[in-house]
């Protein structure tokens, strides 16, 4: 072990006890950099040199933390931690096949322990010789934590204005804090020595191969697979008929709302779209590949079936249009809708990998994983629920229909899009936001953009609408 890992080690313990406890914004990126420093030293030290691959893993992993720093909703910032949790251990494994992308995670589960272990160990081999350089620094560091202790104190207690500027700036520690912060400190060592120790000696989960299926004949594999080729064709077929056709000839057919027609279509599609990449994997595992023609033939099937896949998530993508034209947009129909396009993408990179053949196997998970995190940090920098504030507003426009108890759940990002209200609609709109975020008063690490960007609103306009008189306005704004 270096002694710079334990120094990046040190400070991601400082920074998770100073920053964390009050929230997640940009404290999360500001306590990452020191990790990812440890782990790149570990690797320095363990022989490893960075790749392209592990540059872009550990780069999208950083931008993904950027995602809580602007947004205030907790949805979008919970999906983007993950992934970026998930793209550090790519990073530090150096994963490129299935198995590893799927199980590179577990590598910073199983070195815990073992990165506990490994940094005692070097921390004694370093501290033993009290001359040393990391006996004089631990030294230094505690002289320093006292000074900055007793006269931050004195002058807190002496002058009220920099009492309060310290307030915002450091963390409490006294009092009922004192244990919570000694447990992020702790939290913030294991988990920079379990990243470090895992960059120093990865997992070769890419060892962990799993062979083709057995080979099926042709007549076996193929018919199953034509025969559906031919189902997702005459369904395109009618969706077309439809949308050339006009709505309301089927409407009047079925017996079917406009709104019923395009909810309980959606739901269906995006289920068949799942299946197929289903079928997609079951069949190239068990894909005739010993004659000649057999690459020619499996090309030809899937490529059929994923060109067809494509129209059906076209389709299912204007379902859910139209059910947002009829009900307004919530936080499930934007979900569901951007797995879904997430989906189409993924059936586009099969069929370029298809074309690539070998090549193409190779570098298909890992393109995968990409456009997997890729559509995460655009999901959160899109601020989801802004969007569905700025649909729902601009359809209140046209249809007087507005479901203000939802609009009240959404987070601080949507207070600029419903500041566009007309009033008393607005003041109703931003009457329960507004409580939250008085109750919730953080400091500037833990304070996202969004955050800041509705305080700042709120307080130019504040909202004025009593709640006799909003619940008179909920009554008259119809949403169904």
């Amino acid at each position: 072990m270096r002694t710079a890992t334990l120094w990046a080690v040190l400070a991601t313990g400082i920074l998770s006890m100073a920053l964390f406890g009050d929230g997640m914004a940009l404290n999360l990126l500001l306590v990452a950099i020191p990790a990812t420093l440890a782990a790149y030293y570990a690797a320095r030290r363990g022989g490893r040199r960075p790749r392209p691959w592990t540059l872009v893993w550990g780069a999208g992993g950083l931008a993904l933390l950027t995602v809580p720093s602007l947004r205030d909703a907790g949805w979008p910032s919970f999906l983007a931690v993950a992934t970026a949790v998930g793209l550090g251990s790519l990073a530090l494994h150096g994963s490129r096949t299935w198995s590893g992308i799927v199980l590179s995670p577990l590598g910073l589960v199983d070195a815990l322990p073992q990165g506990i272990a490994w940094g005692w160990r070097g921390l004694r081999e370093r501290s033993g010789d009290a001359s040393g350089k990391v006996g004089q620094g631990l030294r230094a560091v505690a002289v320093t934590a006292v000074l900055l202790l007793v006269f931050g104190a004195l002058f807190a207690g002496a002058d009220a204005a920099f009492a309060d500027l310290l307030g915002g700036l450091v963390p409490d520690v006294s009092g009922a804090q004192g244990p919570w912060r000694v447990f992020l400190f702790a939290f913030g060592i294991v988990f920079a020595l379990a990243a470090a120790h895992v960059a120093a000696a990865p997992i070769h989960w890419d060892d962990i191969a799993v062979g083709p299926g057995r080979e099926r004949g042709r007549a076996e594999w193929a018919v199953p697979l034509i025969v559906l080729n031919l189902l997702f064709a005459v369904f395109n077929a009618v969706q077309l008929a439809v949308l050339f056709g006009g709505y309301q000839a089927v409407l009047d057919r079925t017996g079917l709302t406009y709104s019923a027609y395009a909810r309980q279509g959606f739901w269906q599609l995006l289920l068949a779209t799942l299946l197929t990449l289903l079928v997609i994997v079951f069949a190239l595992r068990w894909a005739p590949r010993s004659a000649p023609g057999d690459r020619t033939l499996v090309r030809g099937v899937l490529g059929t079936l994923c060109v067809l896949t494509l129209v059906v998530v076209a389709s299912a993508v204007r379902r859910m249009d139209m059910y947002v034209e009829a009900y307004g947009l919530t936080r499930l129909r934007i979900s569901v809708v951007t797995a879904e396009l997430w989906l189409g993408l993924v059936i586009v990179l099969i069929m370029a990998a298809g074309v690539s053949g070998v090549w193409g196997a190779r570098w298909l998970p890992r393109a995968v994983a990409a456009s997997a995190a890729v559509a995460v940090l655009a999901f959160g920098l899109l601020s989801p629920d802004a969007l569905i504030a700025e649909t729902n507003v601009a359809r209140y426009e046209k249809t007087q229909k507005f479901d203000l108890e939802y609009a009240g759940d959404l987070s601080a990002d949507a207070v600029p899009a419903l500041d566009k209200l007309t009033e008393p609609m607005r003041s109703c709109a931003l009457r329960e936001i507004e409580g939250g975020l008085d109750l919730d008063d953080r400091p500037w690490y833990a304070t996202s953009l969004g955050e800041a960007r509705a305080r700042q609103v709120l307080k130019d306009h504040p909202p004025q609408a009593s709640y006799t008189e909003c619940l008179g306005v909920a009554e008259g704004a119809e949403y169904r």
